[in-house]
């Protein structure tokens, strides 16, 4: 069973969804007792860091992930908030920690939002990314950035220069991008994950297989989507 932090974040009903497609069992986690007995967490996000680590803190839940060694998957805001400092809004939020590094704006003259299809460019192999091609192309809606050691990061994208697309540190992984917007690339990415965590996609490829028809292989829709 996947634990979905629940802490009013934008995109969770597009994971639970992406999830369902695959045939792994997930639940929502609006609170710690909701991560018990879980064999793996997913931290979605959409919008401000300051407001979500306010929210996750009252919760209890940013403590209870601080403390978790069960495979955690970040996903866009979720991956911003791994590391250690958020710089948005032009003040120093804290963050979890539990990643190396900091978020922080684009470089001036480089637009933003980044929002659309960009490729993946792979640093390093992990099973993050098996069975992902190279330049494989992924969703992004996002104005920030991570910036985290070098040793931490799986694979790039670029806009103006290249950033962290996707990053780990032991159990602890984050993606930039949005799977469950990113066609089969990110039912891939969703169902290795699930199986890092001993919960097979029912039939990967078949789910796959839909994604791509149901998308027709254009943009995923934006509208009405808060930026991470």
């Amino acid at each position: 069973m996947i634990a979905l932090v629940d802490y009013g974040a934008g995109n969770l009903r597009s994971v639970e969804l992406a999830l369902e497609r695959l045939g792994v069992p997930s639940r929502r986690a609006p609170s710690p007792a909701g991560l018990e007995g879980a064999s793996g967490i997913i931290l979605p996000g959409v919008g401000a860091a300051a407001p979500a680590m306010r929210a996750l803190e009252d919760a209890g839940l940013a403590a209870a992930l601080r403390e978790t060694r069960l495979p955690f998957l970040g996903i866009c805001l979720g991956m911003q908030l791994l590391v250690e400092v958020s710089e948005e809004g032009g003040e120093e939020t804290a963050c979890l920690g539990v990643l190396p590094g900091r978020t922080r704006a684009f470089p001036e003259g480089v637009r933003v939002p980044h929002t659309g299809w960009n490729a993946l460019e792979r640093v390093r192999d992990d099973a993050l990314l098996e069975g992902v091609p190279a330049g494989t192309h992924v969703f992004f809606n996002h104005s920030f950035r991570v910036e985290c050691p070098e040793a931490a990061v799986v694979a790039t994208a670029t806009h103006g220069r290249p950033f962290p697309a996707a990053i780990r540190a032991g159990t602890r992984a984050g993606v930039q991008f949005h799977p469950e917007k990113s066609g089969p690339a990110g039912q891939r990415i969703l169902a290795g994950f699930a199986a890092a965590c001993g919960e097979p996609a029912a039939d990967a490829g078949s789910a796959a297989a839909r994604d791509a028809r149901s998308s027709g292989g254009g943009p995923a829709p934006a509208a009405g989507r808060e930026p991470c």
